[in-house]
């Protein structure tokens, strides 16, 4: 069995890498140490570069399809991962999810509609809808005990008419919960009783930490089957977003036909060569490689939360269920969102992402991204606790 080196740190200045080379536009000042933009500083699997290589040593890349064999990658994946059973029909290519979001919303929705979201979220879920004309609902999720739970009561209050979209974030993001069955079917069954179009973004199912399972959303009940569009894709999970690989699931005929009418209308649903390629490459190879990136990122969230009980108690580690991103506490520290910011960038030199940026309930945290080297966790760990050991 291959052993993946996860520990190599690997310059990526000069690449057009946004996490790094747009430290400056973003944060005004290029020296920082970037742990916010959500991909891996890891070195992308083998066996995706090398079907990529392989396929570049034809050097012809003229108009491709999505072959026999791209689809069978992601059914049997997604059996074996998930033990759904997918209709090679539901599936589709899309640019992107953000993009795919965008799309829902044209097709079902008209200015004015209202789109509902569970903040602190990832930030897209309110800009999208916003810059589209429609408005957007919160439904905050609520902390009880330290854990974050969907809040139906106050969603079941929010609802009305105009209300035509749902879009839930699967496992989550920031806090990176892996929602249980019953919570999922319970949202499908008011969504539904409502006629609210459920659009579920998976992208980080595949990074759900073995302990837990993660259930995709139209496997919980014939409900969410019926009521429900499904983005997934193997970008986060092999870090390959700026290959741009992901897909629509859609089970229910009607709302399939629809959705995708709309986009083989202006070829949105078109990929491209390295799409199809490292997609098909990912899910046929890549199970051992993601056993072993999962656990390294896994020992990071530890080292991540075992440093900060010990030197930073009053920064707390908001136990991740998936993937490698981690939500930190600070409120402890009774600084304003500002001084916290300041604290993290200018004191310590650390790139975060602020916590206010993913909506209510998101001050007094910040999003720490832990997939790169477990020297460079530590060393911005480090740096973290002298700034608040200065005056």
């Amino acid at each position: 069995m291959k052993q993946y080196n996860f520990d190599q740190v690997i310059d990526r200045k000069g690449t057009d890498c946004i996490k790094v080379d747009l430290l400056e536009e973003r944060f005004g000042r290029d020296d920082l140490t970037a742990l916010w933009v959500a991909d891996m500083d890891f070195r992308t699997p083998d066996f995706i570069v090398n079907a990529i290589r392989k396929r570049c040593e034809h050097e012809v890349f003229g108009y491709t399809y999505a072959s026999p064999e791209y689809y069978n990658s992601i059914i049997e994946w997604l059996q074996y991962k998930h033990g759904w059973t997918v209709e090679k029909e539901w599936l589709t290519y899309i640019p992107g999810i953000v993009k795919g979001i965008g799309f829902v919303l044209q097709c079902f929705t008209k200015p004015g509609d209202k789109v509902i979201i569970q903040p602190p979220v990832y930030h897209p879920f309110r800009l999208v809808p916003e810059h589209m004309g429609r408005e957007v609902v919160n439904n905050p999720l609520k902390l009880i005990n330290g854990q974050y739970e969907m809040d139906f009561d106050h969603l079941e209050s929010i609802i009305d008419d105009k209300c035509k979209v749902f879009i839930l974030c699967s496992p989550h993001n920031p806090a990176g919960i892996v929602w249980k069955k019953e919570t999922l079917a319970k949202l499908a069954e008011i969504c539904a009783k409502h006629n609210i179009l459920v659009i579920s973004d998976e992208i980080h199912a595949e990074m759900a930490y073995p302990q837990f399972r993660h259930h995709p959303f139209p496997t919980v009940s014939p409900t969410a089957a019926a009521c429900s569009i499904t983005f997934m894709a193997p970008s986060k999970t092999f870090n390959i977003a700026g290959i741009v690989t992901s897909y629509a699931i859609v089970p229910n005929d009607k709302l399939r036909n629809t959705f995708y009418s709309f986009l083989e209308a202006g070829e949105l649903s078109d990929g491209t060569i390295f799409a199809y390629t490292a997609t098909t490459a990912a899910y046929t190879y890549g199970a051992e490689w993601l056993q072993q990136m999962r656990s390294y990122i896994m020992e990071n969230v530890r080292t991540v939360d075992v440093y900060l009980k010990a030197s930073i108690p009053k920064i707390k580690v908001y136990q991740p269920q998936a993937s490698f991103l981690v939500w930190l506490d600070c409120r402890d520290l009774n600084l304003t969102q500002e001084e916290l910011v300041y604290l993290f960038k200018d004191k310590a030199g650390l790139a975060l992402n602020d916590g206010k940026m993913f909506g209510s309930g998101g001050e007094g945290f910040m999003r720490m991204n832990v997939g790169c080297s477990r020297l460079i966790i530590e060393q911005a760990l480090k740096a973290l606790k002298d700034a608040i050991g200065k005056k």
